[in-house]
C-alpha cells in the first residue's frame, strides 16, 4: 500500500498553501518513466511531483505534536507533458510507418485502475497540443502524437537546462559542451521512457545513449513517492545502524548535501519546464 492511503497518520509536506484550503488532489497516476503507480499533487491546474529525504533517527516537533514520520516530503511542479507523454503514445496505437489514429481526449485520459488521470482533463487540452496534431470535427477535437513536435519539444528542455545548469554549480560551469549536454539529457531522461523517446532524442543530440540513461542525479536518496515503501525506508535506517557513529554523520551529511543539490536542480528543472 502506497503511503497516502489508507492512513491518517501527520506528515510535514512543503507545498503551496492552497492545499490547506482543500484546493489540492492527491492524485495516483503512472511514473512517465517506470509506469508504478506515483502519487502527485494537483492546485490551482499546476501539477506537482512529490519527493521525500529522510535522514536516520528523525521525527518533526510540530506545536506540542511529535510526528514520529521524520521524513520531510516536498512538491516541485512537472511539466504535465511529461506525465500524459506515455498515455498518448499509447493511445495513437502506432505501427511501424503509420502514424497512428486521432482520438479524443476523454478516450486518451480514461485508463483502466486510474481515475486520476480525469483530473488532468482541464490542463491535458493546452498543454498537449505543443506535440499533438490536432483536428477539429464540429466541436469535437482530436489528438494525435507527432513525433517530431515531441522531438522539439524535447531539445527545447534540453536548452534551457544546458544554458540554466552552470549558473547551478561551479562544476558545471567547469564542464565542457558536451558533459553539460550530457547532464541535461540525464535529467530529462528520469522522465522519459528508453523507448522511444530518450533513444529518438540521443539519436538527434548525437549522444551515446546508455551514458545519458546511467547518470541520473541523486539517485542514492531522492525517491519518489512511489518508491517511499517501509522496505526503502527500513533499508535506509538499517544502513544507519551498521555505520559507526562518525561514518554515519559524514555520510549524512554528504547525502544531505547531494540531495539539495538535487532539489535545486528538480526546482530549476520545474521553472525551465513552465517557461516552454
Amino acid at each position: 500500500m502506497a503511503w497516502w492511503e489508507g492512513t491518517n497518520e501527520t506528515r510535514l509536506l512543503i507545498a503551496p498553501s492552497a492545499i490547506e484550503d482543500g484546493l489540492g488532489h492527491l492524485l495516483p497516476l503512472q511514473h512517465p518513466k517506470s509506469g508504478k503507480t506515483t502519487c502527485y499533487l494537483l492546485i490551482n491546474g499546476v501539477l506537482q511531483e512529490l519527493h521525500w529525504f529522510k535522514q536516520c533517527y528523525t521525527s518533526w516537533f510540530l506545536g506540542d505534536y511529535v510526528c514520529e514520520d521524520g521524513r520531510l516530503y516536498s512538491a516541485t511542479p512537472v511539466d504535465p507533458v511529461f506525465i500524459l507523454l506515455p498515455i498518448f503514445e499509447e493511445a495513437r496505437m502506432k505501427k511501424g510507418d503509420d502514424p497512428g489514429k486521432f482520438r479524443q481526449l476523454d478516450e486518451i485520459i480514461f485508463i483502466n485502475g486510474c481515475p486520476g488521470y480525469h483530473h488532468l482533463m482541464s490542463i491535458a487540452e493546452n498543454c498537449m497540443q505543443i506535440v499533438c496534431e490536432v483536428k477539429e470535427i464540429g466541436s469535437s477535437k482530436f489528438f494525435r502524437l507527432d513525433d517530431s513536435k515531441v522531438l522539439s519539444w524535447l531539445s527545447c528542455k534540453v536548452c534551457q537546462l544546458k544554458q540554466a545548469l552552470p549558473s547551478l554549480d561551479k562544476n558545471y560551469a567547469a564542464q565542457d559542451e558536451k558533459s553539460t549536454l550530457t547532464d541535461a539529457v540525464t535529467i530529462l531522461g528520469e522522465y522519459l521512457k528508453d523507448e522511444p523517446w530518450l533513444k529518438l532524442l540521443c539519436n538527434h543530440l548525437k549522444l551515446n545513449l546508455l551514458e545519458a540513461a546511467s547518470k541520473v542525479p541523486g539517485t542514492e536518496i531522492c525517491l519518489t513517492a512511489a518508491e517511499n515503501t517501509p522496505a526503502s525506508s527500513n533499508l535506509i535506517q538499517e544502513k544507519g545502524k551498521t555505520d559507526s557513529k562518525s561514518k554515519r554523520t559524514g555520510k549524512q551529511t554528504k547525502k544531505a548535501k547531494v540531495e539539495t543539490e538535487s532539489l535545486n536542480i528538480r526546482d530549476m528543472f520545474s521553472r525551465a519546464s513552465r517557461r516552454r
